[in-house]
């Protein structure tokens, strides 16, 4: 019989809809219809201003996109180099890995936005949208390396003690039979940190960035209507997110069926 894979929750993103709970009637099922039904109401009864806000923030809500896609595909990378850097045996390479976790760790994400829009601005002339990529990617890098460090260690060891009785090398266990097995406990986890981080994208406004807060922001300085810009843009988060949450569970679901 299969093991139940381990669930890590790690990050401050939406919890993950539960892919065993078959009910109906959820705290998902919930959050996300009344978020649609007020978003709805309020553009058919109220299209003055949220319906021409929400037009307005359309290409803010690309932005954001673009800025958190690059961000997490850069920071798996990094992340994965990380989380095998702390398990590794050499001293020198374990040393480097968990300085970068400690150092970027305790540095809040916002002072790296500045210091890399900054610097990098300064010396080389990065602009906004590659310094929030290149800042958020080494901030949530340094999460992801601890959330592959863990799914790792979570592989039982009789795997890899298996692996090597069948002649295989040791990069051949890590790759073809340990971060397999670790994807399934890995995966909770980075789908959270995928929702942290897009929520996170706010903070790249600061930047000039023109994700949805800035849009919102820009609409608001000009209308005066700061209630209603701000109550639409956390509807718009909030759907996103709740919406993020659903996938990454379906694709649990699925990867747990191909593993059986």
């Amino acid at each position: 019989m299969a093991e139940e894979p381990v669930r890590i929750l790690v990050s401050d993103g939406a919890a993950i809809a539960d892919p065993k709970d078959k009910r109906i009637i959820t705290a998902w099922s919930i959050s996300i219809t009344a978020a649609l039904l007020a978003l709805i109401g309020l553009c058919v009864f109220l299209p003055d201003p949220f319906w021409d806000l929400l037009q307005f923030i359309s290409d803010g809500i690309l932005v954001t996109f673009q800025v958190t896609i690059l961000s997490i595909t850069i920071s798996i990378v990094i992340g994965m180099f990380t989380g095998l850097g702390r398990l590794s045996q050499n001293r020198g390479i374990n040393l480097l890995a968990s300085t970068y976790v400690e150092i970027i760790r305790g540095i809040p994400l916002l002072v790296q936005l500045f210091f890399i829009y900054y610097g990098m601005g300064k010396f080389l002339g990065v602009g906004g949208i590659p310094a929030a990529v290149i800042a958020m990617s080494f901030c949530y890098g340094a999460y992801m390396g601890e959330v592959f460090r863990a799914g790792i260690s979570a592989v039982p060891k009789g795997q890899t003690e298996a692996a090597r009785s069948l002649g295989f090398s040791d990069k051949q266990t890590m790759w073809m039979v340990v971060m397999p097995q670790a994807w399934r406990t890995i995966l909770p986890p980075i789908g959270n940190e995928f929702i942290a981080m897009l929520k996170d994208t706010s903070l790249v406004s600061i930047l000039a960035v023109s994700d949805i807060l800035r849009r919102g922001s820009e609409y608001a300085g000009v209308h005066f209507n700061y209630f209603e810009t701000y109550a639409l843009v956390a509807l718009v988060y909030l759907i996103i997110t709740l919406l993020l949450s659903k996938a990454v569970s379906l694709m649990e679901i699925r990867l747990n069926y191909y593993d059986r």
